[in-house]
């Protein structure tokens, strides 16, 4: 996707929605909420917030100190690409109240920091090089996916994203990146992708005459594509063999290869 100043602001504005919706819920916490279990095994929300917290952090040191991120990204996939879970038991002694306090101040500073960059720049990270575009896509869709994780384990229906397109455009963009995750060969058959937004509208991407092709809603195409469901427990919809093996690999994060069966989901 090319972005224009305008498109990228609106950009940084869903990311601003969606992290100021998950802000306020978890203000009003009480103090055993933190600790619920969330679908992601052996997380808590106060696991999920530190995640966000630490690579909030990570994405600014990206922007502004690349060098700086490339040293600690090493420290961190020398001992294993597990580094998700040590950072989250290394954060556990945090109060609730820092914690939250870690998050808000992160996600701010951060968002300060994507004001004033070009959207082209690339950018190193844990998985390829990205745009400085991808990287806030990137953070929004992790805001979306490990704020559904929140969401779920406090019995609340997730509040309406306008950056669901966006979430969606970063699920579509990673085919190649999905495969090649999982030590497979990247097809060279395209799929068309057709989903249904919540408010009705059509969101498309791909080849019109292409044989293989995913349908349905878009919502269930990002709990697909964030690996929150299998597809085979949504409404989704494939034709062609290659459609439905992305599906069964869809990743739209970086880090290990996993799949969304092995979460239990």
């Amino acid at each position: 996707m090319s972005f224009t100043n305008e498109a990228y602001a609106g950009l940084l504005a869903d990311l601003r929605h969606e992290s100021d919706q998950l802000a306020e819920h978890l203000d009003g916490l009480a103090h055993e909420q933190w600790g619920l279990a969330t679908p992601a095994e052996g997380w808590s929300i106060h696991d999920q917030v530190s995640h966000l917290a630490f690579f909030d952090d990570a994405a600014r040191l990206a922007l502004t100190q690349p060098q700086e991120f490339r040293a600690l990204a090493e420290r961190l996939m020398a001992d294993g690409m597990d580094f998700p879970d040590r950072i989250a038991a290394q954060h556990r002694v945090l109060a609730h109240d820092a914690l939250l306090a870690w998050f808000v101040a992160a996600r701010r500073d951060l968002l300060a920091a994507f004001c004033d960059e070009d959207p082209r720049r690339r950018l190193p990270w844990f998985g390829p090089d990205m745009s400085v575009a991808s990287s806030a896509t990137a953070r929004l869709m992790e805001t979306w996916a490990h704020g559904h994780d929140i969401y779920e384990a406090l019995g609340v229906q997730h509040p309406p994203s306008p950056g669901l397109r966006s979430v969606a455009h970063l699920g579509v963009t990673t085919f190649d990146f999905s495969h090649t995750l999982h030590s497979l060969e990247v097809p060279d058959e395209p799929v068309r992708v057709e989903l249904r937004s919540p408010d009705g509208q059509s969101w498309v991407w791909g080849p019109a005459d292409a044989v293989n092709r995913v349908t349905g809603p878009a919502l269930d195409f990002v709990l697909a594509t964030t690996q929150r469901r299998h597809w085979t427990q949504t409404a989704l919809v494939t034709t062609g063999r290659v459609a439905s093996r992305w599906l069964d690999i869809a990743q739209a994060f970086a880090g290990a290869p996993t799949r969304s069966a092995e979460r239990g989901a």
